[in-house]
This record gives structure tokens, sequence and C-alpha cells, in this order.
């Protein structure tokens, strides 16, 4: 072993000859791939759906998400819907990639349809896709793909209401697999800006169990007007779901920010012509 302290632990050149330098040089395989113009993993998300905003109340789950998909920071795809309807009491929000999310989407119609080939709607004990099977199926599947180094450039919000239970259900999983639960949850640009304004509501689940619906669906539409006024990627046109217990499922995938006001634009100092 040579004990020359810029050589060390490197086999002595008298035993092994001259030490090939190339070896430490060598290119990583995503260089090769980069070089050589081979098939790469996404790692850099051209097309992008902004903030999904969700928040619990009393009897359910209000979420929302806005119909915009952005190439870079050019607003480029209006009309894409990035809440999905997921068996009969469960609503899925994507932000993101959005050709990752096409993909998602494609895997949770698959997972839709295998489970109504097992369980008959008509039978007594029809076994129905809950919330947390689905969140939990998602959960795995978004770790699984980071443990591949090629990850799925999406943030998850699962929201539904347990059949069984009644109990609203509300959690988050994002690329790399990581997941909690929160009464009020949101992705993107809306966790900084939304989620104040939610937790003013329900900062615990003591205060969701206490929160109506009418309340919580303002919460959401006031967070997705803050969102609109802030957030350069988002869209005044967004997509509405409330879960609830009593009536199921209700969706408007064609709701419009409303009350906007820009007086305060007149009051920004700082650009422009304008004296400070």
């Amino acid at each position: 072993m040579n004990h020359d302290p810029y050589f060390w632990g490197r086999p002595s050149d008298s035993m092994y000859g001259q030490y090939n330098h190339q070896i430490a040089n060598a290119p990583t395989s995503l260089e090769k791939n980069m070089s050589s113009g081979t098939n790469q993993h996404t790692t850099s998300p051209i097309v992008t759906g902004t903030s999904v905003v969700a928040i619990k109340y009393n009897n359910g789950v209000v979420m929302a998400a806005d119909n915009l998909a952005s190439y870079g920071s050019l607003l480029r795809f209006p009309g894409i819907e990035r809440l999905h309807k997921v068996g009969n009491n469960t609503m899925v929000g994507i932000s993101g990639d959005v050709s990752d999310m096409q993909y998602l989407l494609e895997i949770l119609d698959e997972l839709s349809v295998e489970h109504n080939y097992d369980n008959d709607e008509y039978s007594d004990n029809v076994d129905q896709l809950e919330p947390d099977y689905i969140f939990t199926y998602l959960a795995n599947l978004m770790y699984h793909r980071r443990s591949k180094m090629n990850p799925l450039w999406n943030a998850l919000i699962v929201a539904g209401v347990n059949s069984k239970t009644g109990e609203p259900f509300l959690q988050y999983v994002n690329l790399l697999g990581v997941k909690y639960s929160s009464p009020s949850i949101a992705t993107g640009f809306g966790a900084h800006l939304a989620i104040p304004l939610l937790r003013k509501l329900a900062d615990s689940e003591e205060e969701a169990q206490t929160l109506t619906k009418e309340q919580a669906v303002k919460g959401i539409k006031d967070s997705m007007k803050v969102l609109f006024y802030r957030d350069t990627r988002s869209s005044k046109n967004y997509s509405l779901a409330i879960i609830d217990k009593d009536s199921g499922i209700t969706y408007d995938n064609d709701v419009n920010v409303e009350d906007m006001s820009w007086k305060f634009a007149k009051d920004i100092k700082g650009y422009g012509t304008q004296k400070v």
C-alpha cells in the first residue's frame, strides 16, 4: 500500500502497475446516456400543473385545482383537469408533470376496472374501493419509482370518505414517497399561500369536525382567488370537488374566480418609471 498522504488507499505501483486515472474520471451512467443519446428518465418536467388545495369539514372533504397546464412559463394548455374520481367516494388531485399525471390516471382507471371485475355491485358483501386503499397503492407506487431512480414527478392528494365509518380521509404523497395527513393540505405554491388561510378555518382535526361544508367551500374559493392573484402558473378557471358522506361526490369542472379586485396594483412601487 502506498502510504504517501496524496495516495492513501491506492495500491502501490510496484505490485499492480501504474494507476489508471481514467477509472476515477469515468463518466456516470447519466452522463453516458446524455452523451450517447439513449433514453433518459424525466428529470426536468416541461408541461406542468400547479397547486391542488383541499380541506376537511365535518361531513367530508372539499378539493380544488385549476384547469391549466403550463409549458415552462407559457400558459399553454387550458382545460386540463387535474382532479380525478376513483371509485364511488374518492377523488385524487395531481400537480406536477402532466405526462406522468396521464400515466397515473391510466393506472387508476385500470385499478377501477380490475376492482369492478372482482366485485359484483349487486352482491351483499361488495368491497368498496376505499380512499385509504387507493392512497396506500399510490404511495407504494411513488416510493417504488423513486427507489428505481425514475420518479413520477408529481405530488398527489387523495381525498374521500370511508364508506364503512363515514370518516373523512385526506392524505398527501410526493415524488419521493413522503406522505402525511392533515386537516388541510396543498401542493405547489398553495403550500405557501393557501395553507395559512385554510389553517385559520381548521388547524386541527377537532376544529375540522366543527367546520361546515359552506365554510370549507368558501375557504377553498378564497384560496383559489389568492393563488390566481399571486401564482403566475395558475388559472382563473378551476375544478371543485365536494366529497360528502351523505350526498356522495359533487364535481364541477367550470368554476371561476369571483369578486376580484386589482386596485392594490396602483400602490406597488419599485418598477418601471414610478417614483418610490
